[in-house]
């Protein structure tokens, strides 16, 4: 297979469903966690849990970066932009996030700061060139996946001498939140009997960042692609090792994964950051070395260096679940205020936002509303 329509052939989901449905045990549960916000949107774009059965659960996990996302780096990005007057360009997605007050990036722009929207680190690098009288701050966000693009930029901005251009770091690292959801797993926590790792970041760090989920936590963990029957064939591959009694980290993914991942891109991301002690993430909390800041080399080109940028108190939104639900805790439909005062319109939490937050998956491919539907007339 190596075409997209291929990985979406309905002859071969019904058959892939089929498998699972022989092959899964009637008498147990199986509670697989997609990490990648992707795979979310996947599942319900394309109706995979309606091919599941009913003992094969997905729940949602915190891999959506904009979600996670702590709303006092958006109050201080909001600072920088309001108080220091400098041009703060960000990703389309960070735009709504409601920070403290239900302020968010669009908000502060209407009010008359200088906030642009842009798609690529080149586009930073560009207003920087264009307005040299002008401090260009880069809101940077993501997981590891983006965060080659983001040293790319420093480099250049180095090389080109762009001294008013500079980074607000905000990357997060993916196995330090995988080991924080397993090891909280409990009476508190989400009971998960299987892992889908996720795709992009996969791509970049490679498949041996996982052992330690099925070394150290005994579940199997399947490095799983965004399509419909990558989801599938991932979901079979996790049953199989559960049914057979194994515990290891495999690969779905294998036409764009390797063990070792992009060597040239970890080298790239080595040189330009560092590790923080501490971050703090939505629903987390604050996590140990979890989160890359520029490195001393580069600390010339560092916001949070150049600016006084304060450190804020995250104060969550009254009656928003985002949090229990980035930790797989609860789903969309357990909140309150979703589909009600939250909606895509009116976010009050960023997993309504975000592209790839769970909440916009639910709410815009409308499986809750079949749901209901199903629960009023049946």
């Amino acid at each position: 297979m190596k075409y997209i329509d291929e990985f979406r052939d309905r002859r071969l989901a019904r058959q892939l469903a089929d498998a699972i449905g022989a092959e899964v045990d009637p008498t147990r549960e199986y509670r697989f966690m997609e990490f990648c916000g992707g795979h979310t949107h996947a599942i319900f774009r394309y109706g995979v849990q309606d091919l599941m059965p009913p003992n094969l659960h997905f729940i949602h996990g915190p891999g959506c970066p904009v979600c996670v996302l702590p709303m006092a780096r958006i109050d201080q990005a909001i600072a920088l932009a309001t108080r220091h007057g400098v041009t703060l360009c960000t990703y389309g997605d960070l735009m709504r996030v409601p920070a403290s007050e239900r302020r968010s990036l669009l908000k502060a722009k209407a009010e008359g700061a200088d906030i642009r929207m842009v798609y690529s680190t080149q586009d930073v690098l560009r207003i920087a060139r264009e307005t040299p009288g002008q401090e260009v701050v880069f809101f940077a966000i993501g997981f590891e996946t983006t965060t080659p693009p983001t040293a790319v930029a420093v480099k250049v901005a180095r090389a080109e001498g762009l001294r008013n251009f500079s980074v607000f770091c905000n990357h997060v690292l993916t196995p330090p939140a995988l080991r924080t959801i397993l090891a909280t797993a409990g009476p508190d926590g989400v009971r998960l009997d299987g892992i889908l790792g996720p795709s992009h970041v996969s791509t970049l760090i490679g498949s041996r960042p996982y052992g330690f989920v099925a070394a150290e936590f005994a579940v199997p963990v399947v490095i799983a692609g965004f399509e419909p029957l990558d989801v599938m064939q991932s979901a079979l591959m996790l049953v199989r090792q559960i049914n057979q009694g194994r515990c290891e980290v495999e690969n779905q993914y294998r036409r764009a994964v390797t063990p070792g991942g992009n060597r040239k891109a970890q080298a790239l991301m080595t040189e330009v950051f560092e590790m923080r002690d501490s971050f703090e993430w939505r629903g987390l909390g604050f996590l140990p070395r979890s989160a890359l800041a520029l490195a001393e080399g580069y600390a010339e080109l560092d916001a949070e260096r150049r600016f006084a940028v304060g450190t804020g108190e995250t104060k969550e939104i009254r009656g928003c679940e985002c949090p229990a639900i980035l930790r797989g805790v609860k789903q969309p439909t357990d909140c309150k205020l979703f589909g009600t005062v939250c909606t895509p319109d009116n976010a009050v939490g960023a997993c309504m936002v975000s592209s790839e937050g769970a909440c916009a998956a639910y709410w815009s491919y409308g499986r809750f509303r079949e749901q209901s539907s199903r629960a009023v007339t049946g």
